[in-house]
């Protein structure tokens, strides 16, 4: 079995569940050139957790874990299955690390808002990974690189957020407003140390002062990335596509790692 890539994607606003534009265009674009995996391991923003927890059950609900929305989103359903096997294999992975096997989550919009564009047919089984709140930056890299043989084993390792989100500075009125110049300095920089295979510095993101604390205001949309990066093999090149801010502070850009 060959080694898949690994993928984070700029996931945006949850109403892209429902467009049809460039950016879900490429993400279709991606799934296609990876194929049909084995199982999907997703790690979304939207599930922050006490302790590492894996889902695990067989039929995973679709939530809709969002507000003041046309009801059209929240009619969305994705029914892909969930895979408990990958779970207990999530969990032998990142032993001794204590993983709760989760009864109760589900599939959130960091989710399923981008499988309903890479693979709308919800056929293939899909596992969330929660973020535990407690661990460093550092260690959610450690928790990807502990998670990498999975990519031998026909699994899609994805992450979906945000490198810039700053949802109060927003423009909402002009999604295609320029970007403030230090949305476009820290989402620069991290595509520049992504490229470089240089981890450390997505790890120190904090580091960049000013762009940082405004791009990254609070870490939940970040870590995706950090899983991803670490479940990266050496040598292994990143393209960016989608690659843009929108909104002057949220950045859509995707970051694909490894060959097909």
């Amino acid at each position: 079995m060959s080694r898949l890539p690994i993928v984070f994607f700029g996931h945006g606003s949850p109403m892209v569940a429902l467009e049809k534009s460039p950016v879900t265009r490429t993400w279709n674009q991606i799934a296609s050139s990876i194929g049909k995996p084995r199982a999907i391991l997703c790690i979304s923003a939207h599930w922050q957790t006490r302790g590492t927890a894996v889902t695990a059950m067989a039929q995973p609900r679709t939530i809709h874990d969002f507000g003041a929305f046309p009801q059209a989103l929240f009619d969305v359903q994705y029914p892909a299955p969930g895979d408990p096997e990958l779970a207990a294999r999530v969990r032998e992975l990142l032993s001794p690390m204590p993983v709760n096997l989760d009864a109760n989550w589900g599939l959130d919009h960091g989710t399923w808002s981008v499988l309903v564009h890479a693979y709308p047919e919800a056929d293939v089984p899909v596992i969330q990974l929660g973020m535990d709140l407690g661990k460093s930056a550092a260690e959610h890299w450690l928790v990807g690189r502990m998670l990498r043989p999975l990519r031998d084993e026909g699994v899609l390792i994805m992450g979906t957020g945000n490198i810039v989100h700053n949802l109060p500075a927003m423009d909402w009125a002009n999604p295609a407003a320029a970007p403030y110049p230090w949305a476009e300095q820290f989402n620069a920089a991290m595509c520049k140390a992504i490229a470089s295979d240089d981890p450390q510095t997505v790890i120190d993101y904090a580091a960049l002062g000013d762009a940082a604390r405004l791009s990254v205001p609070s870490s939940d949309h970040f870590l995706p990335l950090l899983y991803v990066l670490g479940a990266r093999h050496e040598d292994e090149a990143a393209t960016f596509e989608p690659d843009f801010i929108q909104h002057k502070s949220l950045s859509m850009t995707s970051v694909r790692i490894g060959a097909a």
